[in-house]
């Protein structure tokens, strides 16, 4: 029987003990990602960087794939523990690189892992080569020898990557940027565990770094950009100026002013409208979650706000397609076309700080978030939305609600429906949101 894998919206997920994070699977996979490379970049040994994040079962993926990777003339540099945007940073910088793995599952638990595939020049992977290596797969599982494959590739350890990226960072800012500033950090005990606190000191902060003993099993546990909690508490005892809490693979930042004010994605990019890049900004690119309070902030100063799906790979299509500058999501995704083409949460972390002081931004939260509610529900199976009821039980909602807006999304990565209402009244937006869940729980569960 043949077996398929999927690319979601942000490489491949799963559980790291099962399909598709089994040997066999692993090397199908890593065979299958090389013949697609060969063909890509129209050359028999391809240059590859691979990175991943702190999970335990990181060290078993990587071997398994560079197995199936190994089989041709590829040559890998593996530098290992390292953030999701330094991998990109350094590949986008190193024209000698054509491509990068990233084995890590961003913010989830550590029982989960995944694979992230991002090409040197436009990022993450189109479609269409998604598509490619997903037939390769399908082709290659059940023809080809796993036991007889040749060691025809290269690979060495990437020694001075850590070095590298702090020093391609550190080029775009001033090095006395935070001197004088107290700044608490929340590294998730993941992929930045290292590397931010050294960034934050090099420019001249006084810095308490948190959830920097990674033990394999504690990434992004109740800390990080999901969890801010031991943030905010750290920032106002200490009474610090800043906080700031990544995720487990460092492309997404959530900030927390002197009070312990939450700073989301969205408040972020409303800073950044502000930044000297930003001085003819027409267009902001965000998403379906993006809130409606920064759609009006952004239309009081005449700046347009386009809307995507779900996903940082689809703000990213939106900016190369239009050629802008600024997009990014509320989870905390942040991208700047003019530094790199996916979210960095150290480089984001540190031009919001550059742009407060640029502009001796007082308040850093720009506007007031409309009401919004947001409920995930855990599903069986991800079923089809558009057949009724559902969509008859959701225009049921939307003339309740009037004014505002309903989502209904399944997550990329998990079993899991999403449910976003939003409105002017918080009890209505609120309510409505907890019906929906209701009526599609009987439905789908």
């Amino acid at each position: 029987m043949n077996k398929t894998i999927k690319f979601g919206t942000d490489g491949i997920r799963g559980d790291a003990n099962s399909f598709p994070f089994d040997t066999q699977s692993l090397i199908t996979l890593g065979y299958s990602i090389a013949q697609w490379s060969i063909k890509k970049y129209k050359k028999s040994n391809p240059k590859i960087l691979i990175g991943h994040d702190t999970r335990e079962s990181c060290a078993a993926i990587k071997k398994d794939l560079e197995t199936g990777l190994l089989n041709f003339d590829l040559e890998i540099l593996d530098a290992q523990i390292m953030p999701t945007p330094a991998i990109c940073k350094i590949i986008n910088t190193d024209k000698s690189f054509d491509f990068g793995i990233i084995i890590s599952a961003s913010h989830n638990k550590y029982q989960d892992n995944g694979i992230k595939l991002v090409d040197a020049k436009k990022g993450k992977l189109s479609l269409t080569d998604e598509k490619i290596i997903e037939t390769n797969f399908k082709n290659n599982f059940n023809n080809i020898k796993i036991g007889n494959l040749n060691k025809s590739g290269s690979i060495k350890l990437f020694d001075n990557s850590i070095e590298k990226y702090i020093e391609i960072l550190e080029n775009n800012f001033s090095n006395k940027l935070l001197l004088n500033k107290k700044i608490v950090l929340d590294c998730a005990n993941g992929a930045t565990y290292k590397i931010a606190p050294i960034i934050f000191q090099n420019l001249g902060a006084q810095i308490i770094a948190i959830n920097t003993t990674p033990n394999g099993k504690n990434i992004n546990e109740n800390c990080g950009s999901l969890h801010i909690e031991q943030l905010t508490k750290n920032v106002i005892e200490n009474k610090y100026d800043f906080g700031f809490a990544f995720d487990g693979d460092g492309d997404r930042v959530i900030a927390v002013d002197k009070y312990g004010e939450k700073i989301d994605g969205d408040q972020i990019i409303a800073i950044l409208t502000n930044h000297k890049k930003a001085a003819n900004l027409k267009t902001v690119v965000g998403t379906s979650m993006t809130n409606l309070g920064l759609d009006l902030h952004l239309q009081k100063r005449n700046i347009n706000l386009v809307r995507t799906d779900v996903g940082d790979k689809y703000i990213a299509k939106e900016l190369r397609a239009k050629k802008l500058f600024l997009g990014g999501e509320s989870s905390g995704h942040i991208i700047m076309t003019d530094y790199l083409n996916v979210g960095d949460g150290i480089f984001t972390a540190l031009r919001t700080i550059e742009t407060i002081i640029e502009n001796n931004i007082l308040n850093p939260k720009q506007f007031n978030y409309a009401p919004q509610t947001l409920i995930n529900m855990p599903v069986k199976e991800k079923k089809d939305l558009n057949i009724n009821p559902i969509p008859q039980i959701i225009e049921k909602y939307k003339n309740i609600l009037k004014t505002g807006r309903i989502l209904i999304r399944y997550s990329g990565t998990e079993n899991i429906l999403r449910i976003m209402t939003e409105g002017e009244d918080e009890i209505i937006t609120k309510n409505i949101a907890q019906n929906i869940a209701q009526e599609l729980d009987n439905i789908l569960n």
